[in-house]
């Protein structure tokens, strides 16, 4: 089945416009007048992406009609990729719309280019990952699990929009990563990548690191330092670890997010940079902002759009190949260090796996390896699982049979316990109150 296009439009000569552009660009398309129309045709099936007026009553330009159209159609399907066209909707509107998950805002009268392309690269979003990975520079990602796949999907296609992205997940999961791969399909590829844990800047040298000082700006300064916003300048910013940076890094860096304008240390001329900024966390940025450690305004600057990278240990399909990818070409897995990866709950993520790999690759004397040489140690058929199964019924006990509680007090995810309670045929029995 070809991939297809929906048009949603009321006024017929619009629709036509749009139907023709897409024909001649060999793209299918289909239109619908009002939202029940596209949303039958959208539960029919066979939509890889919709074109969304955001008003279908005459004189209407409130943008009220196209914003409960696309709330139905993320609840219809959450990954159908949706662009809005509108000459009413404010600008704020159309934010808050890409916040709960709009690819793109297009005005009318739109720019045929732009729209075609921006059909195109959503259509090959949708295609299997094979696909992907030919039209796209993925930096070299290895995945086979659909969580992770969503997310480098939606990686590439925010990648090509010019708003901050807040990658969210873990430490060691892989968001470096995502960061990557949404430089390298944006329109600023060519332009720098540069990379800041935010979180490890010294308070007292926030200012020289993110924007620079004159010579002779402070103490043993004798040269000019530039700093990290002027050398991504046209290109990308990568703040890491941005829930670590203190108060007054996050107020100074507000003011660059709000005006691309600063000052380097020692000098009162005021300076303009173009940066895109991608920030990543482990911290919970909403508790951050209740306990007063996070300004609440620099959060709403940041999270335009969030992806989140799931714990590898909820995405076990990943655990192999990324082994695999990490092995040298003259090891290889016997199947009981196989059977052993698998099993591991991973709470360091992708960053463990690959320190457990290096360390088997350092210690094996042969090809295959080992459990041991994993570090995962020798007695797990025979002594692990007897004990294992004590303290996760400890655990439900004292839980009284809350998986949540009895996880929390295991630490492990809820996800992971629920995994070792069915290969261990555990049932849960809750405690008359």
């Amino acid at each position: 089945m070809m991939p297809k296009v929906l048009i949603v439009e009321d006024q017929p000569a619009v629709a036509r416009a749009l139907r023709l552009l897409l024909d001649v660009n060999d793209i299918e398309a289909e239109t619908a007048s009002s939202a029940d129309s596209a949303l039958r045709a959208v539960s029919r099936g066979g939509v890889d992406v919709v074109l969304q007026d955001m008003n279908f009553s005459p004189g209407a330009t409130s943008g009220e009609e196209g914003i409960a159209l696309f709330r139905r159609l993320r609840q219809a399907d959450p990954q159908l990729p949706v662009v809005l066209l509108t000459a009413w909707t404010s600008l704020e509107t159309a934010v808050q719309l890409v916040k709960e998950g709009a690819t793109d805002y297009l005005a009318k009268p739109w720019d045929d280019t732009k729209l075609v392309a921006t059909v195109r690269e959503l259509l090959e979003l949708r295609a299997p990952k094979p696909q992907l990975a030919r039209s796209h520079n993925l930096c070299g990602i290895t995945y086979e699990s659909a969580a992770m796949g969503r997310v480098v999907a939606l990686a590439v296609q925010v990648a090509s929009s010019d708003v901050p992205v807040l990658i969210t997940g873990p430490n060691g999961a892989g968001k470096e990563k995502i960061a990557e791969i949404v430089h390298a399909n944006s329109r600023r590829r060519a332009k720098p990548l540069v990379k800041v844990n935010a979180g490890a800047i010294p308070e007292t040298l926030i200012e020289s690191e993110l924007f620079g000082a004159e010579a002779g700006a402070y103490t043993g300064s004798n040269r000019l330092r530039l700093g990290r916003f002027e050398a991504a300048h046209g290109g990308t910013l990568f703040l890491d670890e941005i829930g670590n940076l203190s108060l007054p890094g996050q107020m100074k860096l507000l003011r660059v997010l709000q005006s691309g304008e600063f000052e380097r240390l020692g000098s009162s001329e005021t300076r303009r940079v173009d940066v895109r900024v991608l920030c990543a966390t482990n911290t919970d940025l909403r508790q951050a902002i209740a306990r007063g450690t996070f300004r609440q305004d620099l959060y709403f600057r940041l999270n335009v759009i969030e992806l989140h990278v799931p714990p590898l240990g909820e995405r076990r399909e990943d655990v192999l190949p990324l082994a695999q990818a990490f092995l040298p070409l003259n090891k290889r897995l016997g199947d009981a260090a196989r059977e052993a990866l698998l099993a591991h709950d991973w709470p360091g993520n992708v960053r463990e796996l690959q320190n457990r790999i290096q360390r088997a690759t350092a210690l094996s004397a042969s090809e295959v390896i080992t459990p041991e040489e994993l570090g995962f140690g020798a007695a797990r058929e025979t002594g692990e699982v007897p004990v294992e199964r004590a303290q996760i019924e400890m655990a439900l006990l004292n839980a009284n049979g809350s998986v949540s509680r009895a996880a929390e007090a295991l630490g492990v995810s809820r996800q992971a316990l629920y995994r070792r309670m069915e290969k261990l045929g555990i049932v849960i029995e809750r405690r008359p109150r």
